[in-house]
């Protein structure tokens, strides 16, 4: 059976145009939702927005290829390239290189997509690398490029990529293709558009290693570049979070050049993206008012603690925070945490659930206004 880049029609692709038309509208009207609410939010709520967004992506896509970052890391780097305040920590290079990929993808969304685009991105990732031959172009060596599973005696082939020898002419005719139809929205919507240049590249699969966090940072630089404003999407964590399905949809794509199944998921995965983003959005606004709000009623230990808390996000503390958890993060006593929790029940910054060894604790947000904005 031929690999989908071996058909004679290769890269003309099937697909129907009205499976997307309702995604399609959707995804227009939550990009100017989330420009919207942006516009009406203090610069300082942009900042950590953007800092926690862009921190978020690179853990997740990292995390996509089985590569586990210290979020505390990453953030720190992603401060330090934005030009602000860090503190200082010490940070591993795989951590400080993706995290350079991801600012940059940001500030520069506008630039111009090139061969020297992907070499720079390739560079910053592979930070600190000694195992690839080749860092900052595409791939040369003899030996099939393969995607593969299993032991070593009786691997499992799921794809095989264009030889090495033709890289360079396929991504040549990735890029003219993408610079023709970056500004053409009659030849196709933005699902179809985006969907297809991120498919295309992993299809070629053009560096030694890298590749999916690189085909991802595409995705969000040709949303950017769709709607002409720098984007703060979540597609890698989606994608994170239901990393099997997207695999099965892009290897539906290995022998037919019918791509039906990976752009209704695609489209699927950029709607959920935004969804989240919009959550996350609602979430550092809710934070922020928040901290107005208790702050000068916090003691040191209390203030520690709700800063771990909302660390972990939207998602929060698997089950809620106990006081076994408020005693590790700030190293207190039993007695001295059941107080401060106690204390933060009565006055309406925490929720209380359960009972005795099953109490946990809950950010309350109920008593702040606007908070779910939509």
């Amino acid at each position: 059976m031929q690999w989908i880049w071996e058909n004679k029609n290769w890269p003309n692709f099937e697909y129907d145009s009205s499976k997307l038309v309702e995604l399609e509208n959707e995804f227009l009207q939550n990009s100017g939702k989330i420009i919207g609410i942006i516009s009406h939010i203090q610069p300082n709520d942009i900042e950590n927005l953007k800092i926690e967004i862009l921190t978020q992506e690179a853990v997740s896509s990292s995390g996509i290829e089985g590569e586990i970052l210290q979020r505390e890391s990453v953030q720190s780097s992603i401060r330090k390239h934005l030009g602000l305040k860090t503190d200082y920590i010490k940070i591993p290079a795989n951590a400080a290189g993706v995290s350079e990929m991801m600012v940059d993808v940001h500030l520069k969304f506008d630039q111009t997509l090139a061969h020297q685009t992907f070499f720079e991105w390739h560079k910053m990732l592979m930070n600190g690398r000694r195992d690839i031959e080749v860092i900052g172009n595409y791939r040369q060596h003899i030996e099939p490029m393969q995607i593969v599973s299993g032991n070593l005696n009786a691997p499992k082939v799921y794809y095989e990529a264009p030889p090495s020898a033709v890289v360079k002419s396929e991504m040549e005719q990735f890029i003219n293709w993408y610079l023709e139809n970056i500004s053409n929205s009659e030849k196709y919507s933005f699902i179809e558009f985006v969907g297809i240049a991120h498919l295309v590249f992993e299809i070629i699969h053009p560096f030694e290693d890298g590749n999916g966090r690189l085909g991802r940072a595409l995705v969000e630089k040709a949303i950017s570049q769709k709607l002409k404003t720098p984007t703060l999407n979540s597609f890698s964590k989606v994608i994170e979070l239901n990393k099997k399905e997207y695999y099965e949809a892009l290897q539906s794509s290995n022998f037919s050049l019918n791509i039906d199944k990976w752009l209704l998921f695609f489209g699927k995965k950029i709607l959920e993206s935004q969804e989240y983003t919009i959550k996350l959005i609602e979430f550092i606004i809710a934070k922020t008012k928040f901290f107005i709000k208790f702050n000068s009623s916090l003691n040191e230990r209390q203030l520690k603690v709700l800063l771990r808390v909302f660390e972990e996000g939207i998602v929060g503390f698997k089950g809620g925070l106990s006081a076994a958890n408020y005693k590790t993060i700030c190293g207190t006593s039993s007695a001295t945490a059941t107080r401060d929790l106690q204390e933060l029940v009565s006055i309406n910054a925490l929720t209380k659930t359960g009972e005795l060894k099953h109490t946990r604790y809950h950010i309350n947000f109920e008593n702040l206004e606007s908070f779910f904005m939509l």
